[in-house]
């Protein structure tokens, strides 16, 4: 089967479209992404992973627009004519869309076609846009509603022939609020492929700086409702324990410079490094020099029932985890042994539980075997993508 990917964002970027293609391009299919690009000096054509990656041209305004996706129609009219050029071009079987944003353009370019459709739900971006700066800016509070893309994605997701979501729970939520079919919705979660946690290359540098340090370690991205102002907070307490106490956070946002000036106004900035965006290459190298990995995420209901690549990421390589109970994260934890998990937004408990794992190192060891375990046996791409696999094989 030829399956028409549909992403509004350049490629590669997201790791989740990485997985799904690969497992599906394994089982026998080919995959050709529609992707963009943000400037005119690109290539349009362009094989990785064994991905059939077409580019479309796509300039700053219209990247704006989309945020307006489900106020004004001016986004849909400009993506639905390079989908539709895309459908033809490339003449695929089976459309399968990448998040909500670009849903409405594929749905109307495929009234020409009536191709079975997949929507892929990466977040619940219903949910999540509430705390983008954005929208709750003046123009966005005018202009931006979350109540008018929640209907969206319900109308779609009764609309498509099936539906993936990241997990469990977030199959229940969908379910329970769109009244759609529960045998129509996959679960793919965020987790890793084999090549990146048997990866043989590891930058000796990263490992050399941090090897007399006590390493927590936060991959991704910092926006508030990460919860990283809440680990910096942590910081005054536990190096009263730790001495050599190190936070290296890979990943940025527009919440950068409050987070450095929070970690100013607690005298801590030196024990921490913001090393900004890296390549995923040098992530695994980043996580061996960690002890600890961090996912404290604020409470909300999209947070509730997902959870992120970078869980999975550093389980890969044996680095247990402390998280926010959150209840996805609770879940994944608690099922597997992997880690520790912090009353959400309370420095007080993550500093009790930075310090159980500091002082107890027979319980890293174990933590860090299950972590090993748990992705090798349950939870690593070959065995997650089985239920997407089969669904494409019908």
């Amino acid at each position: 089967m030829k399956i028409g990917m549909i992403l509004d964002a350049p490629y590669p970027i997201d790791p989740r479209v990485t997985n799904e293609a690969k497992a599906l391009i394994k089982a026998g299919n080919k995959v050709f992404l529609f992707c963009l690009s943000y400037t005119k000096n690109f290539k349009k054509n362009e094989v990785i992973n064994g991905i059939n990656v077409v580019r479309f041209y796509c300039s700053g305004i219209t990247y704006r627009l989309s945020a307006l996706a489900y106020t004004f129609p001016f986004y849909k009219w400009i993506m639905t004519r390079k989908i539709k050029n895309f459908i033809k071009e490339y003449n695929v079987d089976a459309l399968h869309i990448h998040d909500l944003q670009i849903a409405s353009s594929v749905f109307n370019a495929n009234s020409n076609f009536n191709l079975n459709i997949t929507l892929d739900l990466h977040e619940n971006r219903p949910e999540i846009m509430k705390f983008y700066k954005h929208v709750n800016s003046f123009l966005g509070k005018l202009f931006i509603y979350p109540s008018k893309w929640k209907k969206a994605e319900e109308r779609y997701c009764k609309r498509s022939n099936s539906v993936v979501v990241v997990t469990d729970l977030a199959k229940k939520e969908l379910v329970e609020r769109t009244e759609i079919n529960e045998d129509k919705v996959l679960i793919f979660s965020n987790t890793v492929s084999k090549s990146f946690y048997t990866s043989t290359n590891v930058d000796n540098r990263i490992i050399k700086k941090y090897s007399n340090s006590f390493v927590l370690l936060y991959l991704g991205n910092t926006s508030k409702r990460r919860g990283l102002d809440t680990v910096i907070k942590a910081i005054p307490e536990t190096i009263n324990y730790i001495t050599n106490f190190k936070l290296i956070i890979v990943g940025s946002s527009s919440y950068d410079q409050e987070l450095v000036q929070l970690a100013k106004s607690y005298n801590v900035l030196k024990y921490i490094d913001f090393e900004g965006w890296k390549n995923e290459n040098l992530f695994p190298s980043y996580i061996k020099a960690a002890d600890l990995g961090l996912s404290p995420l604020n409470n909300n209901l999209h947070h509730q029932t997902t959870y992120a690549n970078k869980l999975f990421q550093y389980m890969s390589l044996g680095c247990p985890v402390i998280c926010s109970n959150v209840e996805a994260q609770k879940v994944l934890l608690e099922t597997y042994n992997v880690g520790l998990l912090f009353k959400t937004e309370n420095s007080k408990d993550l500093v009790k539980k930075i310090l159980k794992l500091y002082y107890d190192k027979g319980l890293r060891k174990i933590m860090s075997q299950n972590c090993i375990n748990a992705i090798q046996n349950h939870l690593n791409n070959d065995i997650i993508s089985k239920s997407l696999v089969n669904y494409y094989d019908q």
